[in-house]
């Protein structure tokens, strides 16, 4: 900490109406949660962002929807880049989310379809932690799904990439300000997040740091506690953030990656192989690092 690096996390949502309540922001620099709110829209975070960029350069910004999908989806629609998927799902996206046609499935009568991978390498890569995995990014409908609000981010990411940051690993860009994506639960670990008495005795065991204020928003909403705790998270590995490398991999470039922490990612490799080891060694990895 120390590196005067200011962060924002935004616990997005693709939600058609109610977005205000529903997208949460958490500002935090130095290890320190100085601002939990609510109360924009889609719109109003991209511009909200971009105006704090303009202000202050040494910005990183992370949001929890899906940068890309798999490459095999990138190929078939004949879409170079990520940048190219961005920009075309600013054209049709909504026509992806109201016909909900394969490889979308998750709305009432759309059962999944079979495909080449449901996943990115970088999301298949993600342990369960507390019983929890990762969905795919194809599902637009139902408990969890996040496809809707990350083709309805797509168009955020486009327009941050054209105000001037860096969306890392798209991109070589060494200056700031950069958005990365995250992944609450990499944060937050096993709680039981719909419960508001288990958020407020992980807040109370884990981040008795954090003010009172900002402790008791969190309590009272989920969108709130992932916001917070990606925002401390982000802000204790703020020299990562700020020093974060080019990315080589053709994969990784067309497909992202989860911004994991390097001292989380070390702990997890060290732990096993969890495609074999199943759900204990996860967590127990993850609490070493809170």
């Amino acid at each position: 900490m120390g590196h005067g690096l200011r962060i924002l996390a935004i616990d997005w949502s693709g939600r058609r109406t109610g977005e205000r309540h529903a997208i949460w922001l958490a500002e935090a620099r130095d290890g320190i949660i100085e601002r939990l709110e609510c109360g924009r829209t889609r719109d109003e975070v991209a511009r909200h962002v971009i105006e704090l960029a303009d202000e202050d350069p040494a910005l990183a910004v992370g949001f929890d929807f899906s940068f890309s999908l798999p490459a095999w989806f990138l190929a078939e629609r004949g879409l170079p880049s990520a940048d190219a998927l961005w920009d075309e799902a600013a054209r049709t996206g909504e026509t992806w989310l109201a016909a909900c046609a394969p490889p979308f499935w998750g709305r009432a009568g759309v059962p999944r379809p079979d495909l080449p991978s449901r996943f990115r390498t970088t999301e298949a890569a993600l342990p369960s932690i507390g019983g929890t995995r990762v969905k795919s990014t194809f599902q637009v409908g139902g408990a969890g799904s996040v496809g809707t609000g990350s083709i309805r981010g797509f168009p955020v990411l486009a327009r941050l990439r054209a105000a001037g940051f860096r969306i890392w690993p798209f991109h070589d860009d060494p200056q700031m300000p950069v958005a990365v994506e995250v992944y609450p639960r990499v944060f937050t670990g096993p709680v039981v997040k719909s419960r508001a008495d288990a958020r407020r005795e992980f807040l109370d065991d884990h981040a008795p740091e954090i003010d009172e204020q900002f402790r008791t928003l969190a309590a009272a909403s989920e969108d709130a506690f992932d916001a917070l705790f990606s925002a401390r998270a982000m802000s204790r590995a703020s020299a990562e953030l700020a020093a974060l490398p080019a990315v080589d991999d053709a994969i990784a470039r067309l497909e992202g990656l989860v911004w994991v922490p390097e001292a989380q990612s070390a702990a997890w490799s060290r732990a096993t192989d969890f495609s074999t080891a199943g759900d204990s060694a996860s967590t127990e990895a993850w609490s070493n690092t809170v």
